[in-house]
C-alpha cells in the first residue's frame, strides 16, 4: 500500500469540519430557540383566554343574579312599600339586602385614566366598609358586591307566626336544592311570593323545619300572616347569597393577583373566600343607568349613560343600574417570552390603559371586556 492511501484528514480539514459542524449546532440552537419562544407564547396566550373566560362567566352568571328575589324581581317589590323587607339592622354591611347591586371605584382608574398597577393608591369610592377592607383587596381594580336570592327554592308547606319565632315547614326530600353550588350550612334565606319578599338568618332541623328568631341578625319581626295569602305552592324559601368580587394577592407562587369572591351564606363575619383564577390583574366595570328615576317608578329598560360606581353613589342611584360593562386585564402565570408593548398596542380596558411594568417581565398581557344586562332589573321582568 503506497502512503498517500494510508494517510489521515490533515489540520485544515479537520477545521473545516468542526466549522461546519458548528455551523450546523448553532442553526439547531436557534431552530429549538425560537420553537421555545413560539411554545411559551401560545401556551401563555392559552392561558390567558382560558382564565379570562372563566372570570368573565362567574362574574356573567352573578351579575345576571342580581336583584332575583322570587316571583318577581326587586325592582316589582319596591314599588309597593314593605313588600322587601330585610330583617337584619340597617347598616352598611354585606347583608344589605334592599341594594342588590354595589359597586365601588378605585382610584385613578376612570375611563382615559393611565395606570400603573405597581404605583396604585388603595383607595376607593366610596369608602370600603369594613367587611370589605377586612378581605385585603389590592388597589387598581373595581370592587362590586351582589345580592340575591339563589336560582332555584323550594315550596313553603307552611308558615307559623309568632312573635319573636317564625317557624317555616318545607319537603326535608327537597333540602339538597338549598345547599347546592357550595353551600352544605347555610343560615341566611329569604322566603318570596308574587307579592312579598323577606330575607333572614334562621336555623335548620333535618326534619325540613326553618326557625327563625329575633335574635342574632334578626332585628326585626315577619308581618303578621304576610304569606298566609299565597296561593298553594307560591311562597318559595331560596338561599340568600351576598357575594363580594374582589382582586386580592392569590395563593400561588410569585404573588399573582387573582380575582377573588367572597360568599355571605350565614353571618355578616365569616364569608366563604374562594379564589376564582389566579392572572386577573384588575376589573374595570361601568354601569348602565336606565333613564327611570328609580325607586319610585319602575325602570323603561332604557340606557342611556354609563358611569363609575362613584357617579352611581353620588346620586344614589344603584336602584337604577340595569347593565354592567366589565373590562379586565389578564396576565400569563407564567413568562411568555413577550416583549414590551409599544404606545400604540398598551392593553387598556373599558379606557383605562395600564403601563407595563419596567423591567418587563416577559408575561403576555391582554384586556377583554363584556357587556351584561342585568336580566332581573330588565323592563317587564
Amino acid at each position: 500500500m503506497s502512503r498517500a492511501s494510508v494517510r489521515g484528514m490533515s489540520l485544515i480539514e479537520l477545521m473545516v469540519a468542526v466549522l461546519i459542524g458548528s455551523f450546523l449546532i448553532l442553526g439547531l440552537v436557534e431552530v429549538f430557540a425560537a420553537s421555545r419562544t413560539a411554545y411559551q407564547m401560545s401556551e401563555g396566550m392559552a392561558r390567558v383566554q382560558e382564565n379570562s373566560r372563566f372570570a368573565m362567566d362567574y362574574l356573567q352568571r352573578d351579575l345576571r343574579m342580581a336583584g332575583h328575589f322570587g316571583c318577581v324581581n326587586d325592582q316589582s317589590h319596591a314599588q309597593t312599600a314593605g313588600a322587601l323587607q330585610s330583617h337584619f339592622e340597617n347598616k352598611d354591611f354585606p347583608l344589605q339586602f334592599n341594594v342588590s347591586i354595589q359597586g365601588y371605584e378605585a382610584q385613578g382608574t376612570a375611563p382615559g385614566n393611565t395606570l400603573d398597577l405597581a404605583m396604585a393608591a388603595a383607595n376607593w369610592t366610596p369608602a370600603l366598609p369594613t367587611y370589605i377592607t377586612r378581605l385585603n383587596p389590592l388597589p387598581g381594580s373595581d370592587i362590586v358586591v351582589l345580592r340575591y336570592l339563589s336560582a332555584e327554592g323550594v315550596p313553603a308547606a307552611s308558615v307559623a307566626m309568632a312573635p319573636g319565632t317564625t317557624t317555616i315547614k318545607i319537603d326535608p326530600a327537597r333540602w339538597a336544592t338549598l345547599t347546592s353550588n357550595g353551600a352544605p350550612n347555610p343560615r341566611l334565606f329569604g322566603i318570596a311570593d308574587c307579592n312579598y319578599a323577606d330575607i333572614f338568618q334562621a336555623t335548620t332541623a333535618p326534619d325540613g323545619t326553618i326557625t327563625v328568631q329575633n335574635t342574632g341578625l334578626n332585628k326585626t319581626d315577619f308581618t303578621s300572616d304576610r304569606y298566609s295569602a299565597s296561593p298553594a305552592g307560591q311562597a318559595m324559601v331560596y338561599r340568600a347569597e351576598a357575594v363580594v368580587y374582589y382582586v386580592a394577592e392569590g395563593t400561588a407562587p410569585g404573588t399573582q393577583r387573582a380575582l377573588f369572591r367572597a360568599r355571605y351564606l350565614a353571618d355578616d363575619a365569616n364569608p366563604v373566600v374562594e379564589e376564582l383564577v389566579e392572572g386577573i390583574d384588575s376589573v374595570q366595570m361601568l354601569y348602565g343607568l336606565d333613564t327611570s328615576a328609580g325607586t319610585a317608578n319602575p325602570p323603561t329598560g332604557y340606557i342611556r349613560n354609563q358611569v363609575t360606581a362613584n357617579t352611581v353613589a353620588a346620586g344614589g342611584n344603584w336602584r337604577s343600574v340595569g347593565l354592567v360593562r366589565i373590562g379586565m386585564l389578564a396576565k400569563s402565570p407564567n413568562r411568555a417570552a413577550s416583549v414590551a408593548p409599544d404606545n400604540d398596542h398598551i392593553p387598556n380596558a373599558l379606557g383605562v390603559i395600564f403601563t407595563p411594568p419596567a423591567p418587563y417581565d416577559g408575561n403576555y398581557r391582554t384586556a377583554y371586556e363584556s357587556t351584561i344586562a342585568l336580566r332581573n332589573r330588565l323592563y317587564g321582568n
